[in-house]
């Protein structure tokens, strides 16, 4: 994924953000992981590939940012001028794991401040690359049955339903849907991906594409 003029940025989770993915984490999920795992999977499971979204950073701050613009474009303009050595903090994270020709993801969450912004689409996409670095012909994932946003977001992936776990969730017992994005090396599957590619840059575009004229 190219992030150049992105809003935001997707990189490898590092042992010192655990502490805002477990805050994340906590408000997202009934049973949350606790803070060693995660930092079991950074550290020590070499099958674990783990990725965190954060605001992006303004490189070339005269360029995209205004110098009287507030919110994120203005903590960006701040940061890029040294207002703050912090890097912003983590809005988002995803997992996968690795095993032959399969990558399994098994977690992704967004803060709820942050959600319906295309930051679950962009650690999606990341994983889903990375797995394709890696070799993977099968990307899959559960996810519960009453979750049908998630559900209709993978389903813009590729991802179809390929087998159901009972009782899979201990917090109420409810069943996940086992879903797959399969031969996703495959002209069809990188022509689909180019397109979700496509529409979710120009949706995380720090300056908006001027259309008017095309």
């Amino acid at each position: 994924m190219d992030y150049t003029r992105l809003a935001y940025v997707a990189e490898p989770m590092r042992p010192e953000d655990i502490p805002e993915v477990m805050e994340i984490e906590r408000v997202s999920f009934p049973t949350p992981w606790p803070a060693r795992a995660y930092r079991h999977e950074v550290r020590q499971n070499r099958l674990a590939h783990y990725f965190v979204a954060r605001p992006q950073l303004a490189r070339e701050p005269e360029e995209y940012v205004q110098e009287q613009e507030p919110g994120l474009l203005g903590r960006m303009q701040r940061w890029a001028h040294g207002a703050t050595t912090d890097p912003p903090a983590v809005v988002g994270y995803c997992g996968f794991w690795m095993a032959a020709e399969e990558a399994h993801i098994s977690t992704i969450a967004v803060h709820p401040k942050h959600r319906l912004q295309g930051i679950g689409q962009l650690l999606l996409v990341t994983a889903i690359e990375r797995a394709m670095e890696l070799g993977a012909s099968i990307v899959s994932l559960e996810v519960r049955v009453s979750n049908v946003a998630a559900q209709n977001l993978y389903l813009r992936y590729g991802f179809q339903v390929v087998g159901r776990r009972r009782r899979y969730y201990s917090d109420n017992r409810e069943d996940a849907l086992i879903m797959a994005a399969e031969y996703v090396a495959s002209a069809p599957y990188q022509r689909l991906l180019q397109r979700r590619r496509q529409q979710l840059t120009q949706r995380l575009a720090l300056v908006p594409l001027d259309t008017s004229g095309v």
